[in-house]
């Protein structure tokens, strides 16, 4: 009876309904020659029964880029100057359901310009306004090239976060958070991949809702030492925020001040992250420690819980 109860114990009847379910194919599909060479792709959110864990990005059929389900865009490098390229979307649950195509899209990249190094005229008057809680409308003049302005990069707080043509000089910036203030810059890009200087900043408040950013700190923080060749370190480990993008950079304060930024070279971590760092030799000092993400918008996240750990 006891070897009955064990092999029924073990038995996966009676679990969770297996997912069948694919995602909803990825609609707003944009692509954008960037230069001669790259393309830029974005997309919006698909919806899923669970959720949405990657994106695969295909190129004439074949599938050249995947990114985490929590990212809407991508940069497509190694094309062919003058070359035309058939681009698709679809989504990937934590199943491995894949959803039907997005619809396709067509784009051309530019001629090659040879020995082309000087960029672009810096883009003037950039202009921002909140569009509601969650969103930016930018406008600024057109810029000037000895060939042509193949693209528009915009940055917020030094992190690229969208891309427009060479002929559009405004765009709505969207997946913002409420009651957030943002700093917008834009940079001209020419198809030889020359940038110009940045145009001025423009400072925009996206205005009052309901999420107020306060979820963008990391959780489960904790904070302990170790002692490794004569030296104590302090370990760190949390699980990202979940704010619509990969996180790849966190500030670290120590005691009250920065201490240093850490980034993540490659795929970021997206469930759990740790980190260690050198703090001494001496037992027995005390130190506060936390930590704030860099967000996919530019900002600063919120700072984690406060952890004291003493070495030794």
């Amino acid at each position: 009876m006891a070897v009955t109860a064990a092999a029924l114990g073990g038995c996966a009847w009676g679990g969770g309904t297996e997912d069948t379910s694919a995602p909803a194919a990825p609609r707003g599909l944009t692509v954008q020659a960037g230069s001669s060479t790259t393309a830029h792709v974005m997309w919006n959110q698909a919806t899923d029964d669970t959720e949405v864990t990657a994106y695969e990005v295909y190129r004439d059929a074949k599938r050249v880029k995947e990114v985490p389900g929590r990212e809407s865009m991508v940069d497509v490098v190694g094309l062919e100057p003058s070359a035309t390229y058939r681009f698709t979307v679809r989504a990937r649950d934590a199943e491995g359901n894949v959803s039907e195509d997005s619809k396709q899209l067509t784009v051309t990249m530019p001629a090659a310009t040879a020995a082309d190094r000087k960029p672009p005229s810096r883009p003037e008057r950039l202009k921002g306004e909140a569009e509601g809680s969650r969103a930016a409308m930018l406008s600024w003049s057109k810029s000037s090239d000895d060939n042509k302005v193949a693209s528009y990069e915009i940055f917020q707080g030094g992190s690229k976060i969208h891309s427009v043509g060479g002929n559009q000089t405004a765009t709505l910036v969207t997946g913002l958070r409420p009651g957030t203030d943002y700093t917008f810059t834009v940079k001209a890009r020419d198809a030889a991949d020359n940038f110009s200087p940045a145009s001025s900043e423009v400072r925009v408040r996206t205005a009052p809702g309901k999420d107020s950013g306060r979820g963008t700190a990391p959780t489960g923080f904790r904070a302990g030492t170790h002692r490794a060749d004569g030296a104590y370190y302090i370990d760190l480990a949390w699980t990202p925020p979940r704010t619509g993008g990969a996180v790849a950079e966190y500030q670290i304060q120590l005691d009250g001040r920065t201490a240093t930024s850490l980034v993540f070279g490659g795929t970021a971590p997206t469930d759990k992250a740790e980190h260690s760092f050198y703090i001494g030799k001496k037992a027995g000092e005390r130190h506060r420690v936390r930590i704030r993400p860099k967000l996919p918008d530019g900002t600063w996240g919120g700072y984690s819980p406060e952890r004291t750990v003493t070495t030794g």
